[in-house]
């Protein structure tokens, strides 16, 4: 076997930056086919089109239906997580409502649109239920442990937990709500009220 060259490692980077390029175009394209469409109008053909590749070519990087727009919600919920803790790069400090307003622009918008059409297919599609499930616990761990550490909450503390799961729990709510109309003005109410709350359960 011949020595691998540094001209067939030249050759081998670009090769590998163009399939992460195609393989990030489609799941930007999947969470965008799945927001617009929904699932029953989200096909591999679809995004595949969308993301100006081939057939083929999407199912090289992701074998079945499944495999694509669950990676794809993932992808954009890590996206998403990354792009909050940026907001905050020296900490939160004592500014708790910009910190429950970033979380709650997490359930707005398509991201969210994208992961509910997939929770709703999920609910009838048998194969695609457990990949979602235990898409949707990982990425509620993780925004969980991101409003832990911006809030400076100390879930050791009665109640504490509760009170940080509450707060996602109704960011969650006002998400649905935004669905149909456009919900900001109650939204900066709650977001309001929700960080006087939280001002008085962490600092008491």
């Amino acid at each position: 076997m011949g020595a691998v060259t540094t001209a067939d490692r030249g050759e081998r980077a670009p090769k590998q930056d163009r399939s992460r390029a195609t393989r990030q175009r489609l799941l930007e394209a999947a969470v965008a086919c799945l927001a617009e469409h929904g699932w029953a109008g989200s096909t591999v053909s679809v995004v595949a089109e969308r993301a100006g590749v081939s057939r083929g070519a999407a199912q090289h990087h992701f074998p079945t239906r499944e495999d694509l727009f669950t990676a794809a919600v993932e992808y954009v919920a890590e996206e998403r997580s990354t792009a909050i803790r940026a907001l905050f790069p020296d900490g939160a400090g004592d500014d708790r409502q910009a910190v429950v307003a970033a979380l709650v622009d997490l359930y707005t918008g398509p991201l969210f649109r994208a992961a509910l059409h997939l929770w709703v297919a999920a609910s009838n599609e048998e194969p695609l239920r457990p990949r979602v499930t235990e898409l949707e616990a990982r990425v509620g761990r993780e925004t969980h442990r991101i409003a832990v550490e911006l809030l400076g909450a100390d879930e050791s503390r009665p109640g504490v937990r509760e009170t940080v799961q509450g707060l996602l729990d109704m960011a969650r709510g006002l998400g649905l709500a935004n669905l149909l109309t456009d919900d900001t003005g109650r939204r900066d109410r709650v977001i309001a009220q929700w960080s006087s709350i939280l001002d008085r359960v962490l600092t008491d």
